[in-house]
């Protein structure tokens, strides 16, 4: 069954290098009880580890029914010790956190054969322990753990049995029950490797190998005759021993979520700690977000105001002797010009403005607002269509008609929530008849865009204020594209008209409130990207400390993941292990800052002044982003999981 042929073994220690096993040669046939004695450091538990294929010979070499050990992988290890090895530990080595059933459970877990998890219960009858399968390895005793520790040896029903001190921590009645489960084990079949170095348990065994300093120095036979009910086993099938992909089953995703999840329950406030980095980063993320969002539609509701592709002219002011003369003294602008420049071919609609303020009366309420004249254009290009009646006509701007529309604010200072067409308000003493209600429009600069009248621009200069001038026109270009068409024409013209020189620029400004609120946008499109970097930074941070936490779950669980190498755990298995944790992880912080952010969010636009705006992709893209970082940060840890060597890990204090 087993042959190894002048297998040596060195450890580097420091600058040192000792040799644990020196030229062993030696072979075990199947169905034999064999103890290795030997005093400390004899190199016994070295060979132990070599047989249970725990460890690598460094010179020579390990055959197992004709195949070379040595030329197998990890995984290809992994799955012999899984199916062909049962191993029993002198410290247990039983999952804290498990019952006595999920421990003898594990083996079946890395084989891909947890339905069958009645065979480890089974086991655990076969030991005397059918009535403690839901007991923690804490509420046993040292003898029922030791007989834990054989249960899960026993459930793949594997070919060998390596037991390392079995008896070591027990008691002499303890000693002899687990002795006798040996041999009655070996009894059905099993051969039995021991290491021991107490003479009464090695006399129980059939033959006796001694070691001392690295080499064996005999090897004796007991005369006994082989059980009549004794069953030698078929050598196992060849693809155990081929590299590749073949082998037993493999874990289920859902054994690796209930391993996770266990784990992150059994530290509790490590988890939560964990879990409050994420927490933050991700509500940070939504909650800034919403404020970029809720920013970006005041701002567009605002600009909505300006309308699209909109010029608006006004006087200029030259300078005399170095010092600027107030605007509008030297040149005016008039409803001449307006009608000259809607004749551009590239313009598609102007509007001349006059403003000031009045004093509204309507009943018993008196309110101060701001009055603006303008043309019939003016719906169109500034986005003011009524929301109730009607803008008012050429026919009403050419007879000069007492007829306004109002801003909610003055409906609402003067009318109260009585309707407000039809009715009769005094602009500073003249009656004019309400025909129309303004869309809402906000806030600009502190200044209320609601508190307003507009009148035709004839109305309001001829009839209230006695201007003969307009103070400024707008002008609405046929297209994005034509706007520098226009300047240029509406500049020429106007130069024309009032017998200036051609390059004259002063005498008039033309503002191009496309470029007021391309600004504007590009300031709130940098003021979202610099919240979503902060917010980003939280996520990294988060991330950060997710790492810190998983590398020290590493640290404190190294004889956990020796176990699970030691009975099948892939490299594979335990890096998925470590990376859904971490998932997992940073999946609970990103929900639970889905919902903080969110109730932040809703809270700011409550008690504060200022709009915020959830949106279901900054949901998504935070929760996505969360558990990218869960499993990004939390990457490194499980691979260093998965590197550590069994025998080394096993032995970590």
């Amino acid at each position: 069954m087993i042959e190894l042929r002048n297998v040596s073994r060195l450890y580097e220690t420091g600058k040192l290098s000792v040799a644990a096993l020196k030229d062993v040669s030696l072979r075990i046939d199947e169905g034999e009880f064999v103890a290795i004695m030997g005093p400390s450091g004899s190199g016994k538990s070295t060979l132990l580890n070599i047989l249970g294929f725990l460890d690598r010979p460094d010179r020579g070499d390990y055959l197992l029914y004709g195949n070379d050990i040595g030329r197998l992988d990890d995984d290809r290890l992994s799955a012999l010790r899984n199916s062909m090895a049962g191993f029993v530990f002198q410290q247990f080595h039983l999952l804290p956190r498990l019952t006595a059933l999920k421990n003898a459970e594990l083996p079946l877990v890395y084989a891909g054969r947890r339905e069958l998890n009645e065979a480890a219960r089974k086991r655990l009858t076969d030991v005397g322990l059918a009535e403690r399968v839901e007991h923690l390895p804490g509420e046993l005793s040292g003898g029922e753990q030791q007989r834990v520790a054989i249960a899960r040896s026993l459930v793949n029903d594997p070919r060998i049995i390596f037991a390392d001190e079995p008896t070591g921590n027990l008691d002499t009645k303890r000693q002899g029950e687990i002795m006798s489960i040996l041999e009655e084990l070996n009894v059905r079949g099993k051969t039995i490797i021991m290491v021991t170095h107490e003479d009464e348990v090695a006399a129980r065994a059939k033959r006796i190998i001694r070691m001392r300093d690295g080499e064996v120095v005999s090897d004796e036979r007991r005369k006994t005759r082989r059980p009549a009910n004794t069953t030698l086993q078929v050598a196992p099938p060849e693809e155990l021993f081929r590299n590749g992909r073949q082998g037993p089953g493999r874990a289920q995703f859902v054994d690796y979520l209930r391993q996770a999840v266990g784990s992150i329950l059994s530290h509790k406030l490590r988890s939560l700690l964990s879990i409050t980095g994420i927490l933050i980063g991700v509500a940070a993320v939504i909650s800034m977000m919403a404020l970029g969002e809720g920013a970006k539609a005041s701002i567009s509701q605002r600009l909505s105001s300006l309308g699209s592709n909109v010029l608006m002219v006004i006087p200029g002011a030259r300078r005399a002797g170095g010092v600027a003369v107030q605007t509008g003294t030297v040149t005016r602008l008039s409803l001449g010009d307006a009608e000259e420049l809607s004749r551009i071919a590239a313009v598609a609609a102007v509007s001349p403005s006059v403003r000031s303020r009045v004093q509204l009366v309507h009943g018993n309420k008196n309110w101060n607002s701001s009055i603006e004249g303008v043309g019939v254009n003016y719906a169109s290009i500034r986005s003011a269509t009524p929301v109730m009646g009607r803008f008012f006509s050429s026919e009403e701007l050419r007879t000069r008609a007492k007829v306004a529309l109002v801003g909610q604010t003055v409906v609402r200072e003067l009318f109260g929530t009585g309707p407000p067409l039809g009715r009769t308000i005094k602009v500073n003493r003249i009656n004019f008849t309400v025909i129309g209600v303004l869309p809402a429009k906000g806030m600009s600069h502190r200044a209320d865009q609601d508190d307003v009248v507009v009148v035709p621009v004839t109305t309001a200069m001829y009839r209230l204020l006695g201007k003969t001038y307009v103070d400024s026109i707008d002008i609405q270009a046929a297209g994005q594209e034509r706007i520098e068409e226009v300047k240029r024409s509406a500049r020429l013209l106007l130069n024309e008209r009032h017998r200036l020189a051609p390059d004259n620029t002063e005498s008039f400004e033309i503002m191009d409130l496309s470029e007021i609120r391309e600004m504007i946008s590009s300031t709130t499109r940098t003021m979202s990207l610099l919240l979503g970097i902060v917010a980003a930074i939280s996520l990294m941070v988060g991330g950060i400390g997710i790492m810190n936490i998983m590398l020290v779950s590493v640290k404190e669980r190294v004889k956990e993941i020796g176990l699970r190498k030691a009975i099948g755990a892939r490299r594979k298995d335990i890096r998925l292990q470590f990376l859904i944790e971490s998932a997992l992880l940073t999946f609970s912080g990103g929900l639970a800052g889905i919902v903080i952010g969110s109730g932040v969010s809703v809270l700011i636009t409550v008690f504060a002044d200022w709009s915020a705006v959830l949106s279901g992709w900054s949901i998504a893209l935070s929760s996505s982003v969360s558990i990218v970082i869960g499993i990004a940060f939390g990457l490194w840890p499980a691979v260093q999981a998965s590197k550590m060597h069994p025998v080394e890990a096993l032995r970590s204090e």
